[in-house]
């Protein structure tokens, strides 16, 4: 073996842990697999299963972006609704007051 010669070693994997306990904020249900899958990551690359890290790290990105998604979608649509039901309280509200 040469000095200075190291195995190779396969680059590391992001395991969008990070990402998915944002996810668990706005949309729960779908980030718990992301959670889980990131869970995964790490012990895989250990056991030296490159494939299997890649595998769990791009299920936990697919639901990590999911659960944004929903999540985000889900936030916009309340506010929409609240901003419209205030709107219309307050129309309401005012005609009413000419009584």
């Amino acid at each position: 073996m040469q000095p200075g010669y190291q195995p190779h070693q396969p680059p590391p994997v992001d395991n969008n842990m990070t990402m998915s306990i944002v996810s668990i904020f706005l949309f729960w249900p779908l980030a718990i697999p992301a959670i889980i899958n990131a869970s995964k990551v790490n012990p895989l690359l250990q056991q030296g299963d490159y494939a299997g890290a890649q595998a769990a790290a791009a299920e936990s990105k697919k639901w990590s972006k999911w659960a944004l998604i929903v999540g985000i979608v889900v936030w916009v649509l309340n506010i929409v609704c609240c901003l419209i039901l205030a709107g219309a309280g307050a129309l309401s509200g005012s005609s009413a007051a000419g009584y």
